[in-house]
């Protein structure tokens, strides 16, 4: 049985829910975020809170039953508070700059790269060194992140690249003559 799953979701004050057959839809503050709840799982509105439930006892049922609550909690906590990843980049001449609708990047390569922000997501680059990904929906600020980061990941060696902050990145030592 999912953990996970058996909690509902409640909706704080300043939101509403629309639970519409398989499709949840959020909004709140921030916008509005929708999610189309697999068909093994029964979703239910319930004054002020979702409840998830499996329709069957099959594997992939219980697997989407956590999975489904947890996304429609991020949906909640997406048009209230919104989600935040932040990346810092190491190494000499590396720095990163938001020009226009692009993050342009001087990543140790022969050109800048220029990466188009995309619709719903807010980049920032406070320091030259540090870039903030911002938006309502999760999934698409960690594929953002994750996007900037295969740029120039970081290397074991002298440790530089674009890393999440507070990552550690292990370290090796190199040849020794």
């Amino acid at each position: 049985m999912s953990r996970v799953g058996k909690k509902p979701v409640t909706i704080p004050a300043g939101v509403t829910a629309k639970v519409d057959g398989q499709d949840v839809a959020v909004k709140g503050s921030k916008g509005e975020l929708k999610f189309s709840v697999p068909s093994e799982i029964s979703v239910v509105l319930d004054g002020s809170s979702i409840k998830v439930d499996p329709r069957e006892n099959s594997k992939r049922a219980r697997a989407m039953w956590g999975t489904s609550r947890a996304q429609i909690a991020n949906l909640v906590t997406g048009v209230t508070s919104g989600f935040e990843k932040k990346l810092e980049i190491t190494g000499v001449g590396y720095k990163a700059a938001v020009v226009g609708k692009n993050l342009q990047l001087s990543l140790g390569y022969s050109h800048d790269v220029n990466y188009p922000i995309p619709a719903g997501i807010a980049i920032a680059a406070p320091r030259p060194t540090e870039v903030t990904i911002s938006g309502i929906d999760r999934r698409q600020v960690g594929q953002v992140a994750a996007e900037i980061r295969s740029l120039r990941g970081p290397e074991p060696y002298k440790g530089k690249g674009i890393k999440y902050a507070g990552e550690f990145i292990f370290r090796k030592e190199g040849k020794k003559k």
